[in-house]
């Protein structure tokens, strides 16, 4: 199962129009199953550097399903997972990415969004998650 063009888009308008809202400028990436991107948008004068960041933490959420604040979690000193961050190419281990599950519970895909404070980051994620929920 993987997230369709449709669902990555509707992901993308909802995390969009929080970051509206909020008036934060964001980079947005959705991945699908194999953690391809599928959808991206840089907002006008979002930062460049965020822009790899938010897709690399579409795919960390992804390649761990879990969302990437939690992947941080573990990955300090001491952690589990201390050091994962040089893994695939490079992770992204703090707020902002989200898994993207399906009805049946699967992980379809993931979103992952950068450009502002973490929190920020984390909640505009939320907001395309939800928007595929139905929430």
């Amino acid at each position: 199962m993987g997230i369709t063009l449709a669902q990555a888009q509707t992901a993308l308008q909802a995390a969009h129009q929080k970051a509206v809202d909020m008036n934060v400028k964001m980079n947005i990436a959705v991945v699908d199953a194999g953690a391809n991107l599928v959808a991206f948008i840089r907002m006008d004068d979002a930062w460049l550097g965020s822009l790899d960041i938010s897709i690399k933490k579409a795919k960390t959420a992804r390649f761990f399903d879990m969302p990437t604040g939690a992947i941080g979690g573990l990955s300090q000193p001491g952690g589990s997972l201390y050091n994962i961050e040089h893994s695939n190419g490079g992770l992204i281990t703090f707020p902002g990415g989200i898994p993207i599950k399906g009805r049946s519970g699967g992980v379809m895909g993931a979103i992952g969004v950068s450009g502002s404070s973490v929190e920020d980051d984390h909640a505009v994620a939320e907001a395309g998650v939800q928007a595929l929920e139905g929430k």
